[in-house]
């Protein structure tokens, strides 16, 4: 990436409250002449180029576009609150208005078109937004690293209240903090190296300046704080994207009341009739704060009666090959078939719970022979007993028990990929150092790490992955 400063050339606006009728909405614009062309919308009582007007909401009102284009009085059809930030004090880093109106789509398209208008009358180069430009100006204006950068579409996404948490963090350079101390350790191991190869390209030629020894403990001190870091990844992609749950088993053996007691209220149809699923039924769940997605499915058995009941059975073992767990249930009450025998054989190897559920009507039997030495979870869907327990195995199966409160989690790929490239360079540079090869070969190998480093932050990327990152974001942000 360019290291200039970044000088944007045009004003942008957008709408940056959802589509549709609301409260408020929101017109947001960025640019040299936002101050300007806001200006010329509203009827202010102090201009937003005045110093004290940055950063400070104020009472406005919007002008009548028929006004705007006439030499009458001028006429305003709404009220509203303007707030101006002074480049380069704002989100973008260049001046940036937030007018805030009723939220009446025939409002804020007033606003957006009179910008658009305002800006071609008076030659000014005005525009709509891109998907995300707001913040990627905010990123090439040095205000934001990427890491903060993709934290803010995270933190819009979130669902969950840890969601929302974990991408506030990120937001607060949780992640570029993490990463800090292992970039010190590679650039002071550069400038030595480089130092040192300006010395011994004098009179000393023979001249150890930096022993092997020092040399390992520099690339020791980076590599450790990554190696953590890269960590962390499976437990940042699942906080971020969630994890599927299947709860499968033959038919009637409670799978659709267990489904409904997890989501706590009744989203599946319940009879004493085996077959009622006939089909696969998805819901959203949070569990201490990590987005799931539960299945329900129908009943497996191999004496399927009709089409629709094959179908159904179909889509549950299309569900079960996409889960990322599975909850095989089990009839307490019931002696244990040849198909659930085999269905617990196809899930060897695979994240998955074994329960025994209506233990409330087994009065106190044994689990069954062929179960004995496998561990199970007794539940009751109808009396919520084991439900606590359940809750606590499916966590402990994502490995996720007090383990998310950790700060700087990677959780994306775009971000594994960049420490898993600076790990192996590092590995290179170590084994090189190890030969006792030239220190100006251990150098490429500490360079290449450094750049992969810093595609991690945006100090060094492409518009290509710049182009990926902020075409994802919503229009005003």
């Amino acid at each position: 990436m360019d290291s200039t400063p970044f000088a944007p050339q045009d004003t942008i606006v957008a709408i940056s409250t959802p589509p549709g009728r609301g409260g408020i909405g929101i017109v947001r614009l960025s640019g040299p002449d936002a101050l300007t062309v806001a200006g010329a919308l509203l009827q202010l009582r102090h201009s937003l180029d005045a110093p004290q007007a940055h950063a400070r909401a104020t009472f406005a009102r919007v002008l009548d576009p028929a006004s705007l284009r006439s030499s009458g009085p001028e006429r305003t059809i709404d009220d509203c609150l303007v707030t101006a930030f002074h480049a380069p004090h704002s989100y973008t880093g260049d001046s940036l208005v937030e007018i805030a109106a009723h939220g009446s789509p025939v409002i804020l398209g007033v606003l957006l078109r009179g910008a658009l208008a305002q800006g071609a009358h008076s030659g000014l180069p005005v525009r709509l937004a891109e998907p995300g430009e707001f913040t990627q100006r905010a990123f090439l204006s040095g205000r934001l690293d990427l890491t903060q950068a993709e934290a803010v579409h995270d933190l819009i996404a979130a669902q969950t209240l840890q969601q929302a948490r974990v991408a506030a963090q990120q937001l607060g350079g949780a992640l570029s903090r993490r990463v800090a101390p292992a970039k010190d350790s590679l650039l002071h191991l550069i400038a030595l190296l480089e130092a040192g190869m300006d010395f011994a390209s004098g009179e000393l030629d023979d001249v150890e300046v930096v022993p092997p020894a020092q040399i390992a403990l520099y690339i020791e001190g980076a590599r450790t704080p990554l190696a953590a870091l890269a960590a962390t990844f499976q437990r940042g992609q699942l906080l971020r994207n969630g994890a599927a749950i299947a709860l499968v088993g033959r038919p009637n053996a409670g799978k659709s009341s267990l489904f409904n007691r997890l989501l706590e209220r009744e989203r599946a149809i319940v009879t004493p009739i085996a077959g009622t699923t006939r089909d696969t039924l998805e819901e959203a769940l949070s569990l201490d704060g990590i987005p799931l997605r539960l299945i329900d499915t129908a009943g497996l058995h191999t004496a399927a009666s009709d089409a629709a009941e094959q179908q159904g059975i179909a889509r549950t073992y299309e569900a079960l090959a996409d889960a990322d767990l599975v909850l095989h249930v089990l009839d307490a009450t019931q002696p244990v078939t040849e198909d659930d025998q085999a269905l617990l054989h196809s899930l060897s190897g695979r994240p998955h719970l074994v329960i025994c559920n209506k233990v409330d009507l087994a009065e106190g039997e044994a689990i069954p022979d062929p179960l004995l030495s496998v561990t199970s979870l007794a539940t009751s869907a109808l009396t919520g007993l084991g439900l606590d327990d359940l809750r606590t195995a499916i966590l402990a199966q994502f490995n996720a028990v007090g383990s998310l409160a950790e700060e700087g989690l990677l959780n994306n790929l775009r971000q594994q990929q960049a420490v898993t490239e600076t790990l192996s360079a590092l590995a290179t540079a170590e084994a090189a150092n190890e030969a006792g090869l030239p220190h100006e070969l251990i150098l490429v190998d500490l360079h290449h790490a450094l750049q992969a480093l810093d595609t991690l932050t945006g100090a060094t990327t492409t518009d290509d992955i710049l182009g990926r990152i902020f075409s994802t974001f919503c229009i005003g942000k």
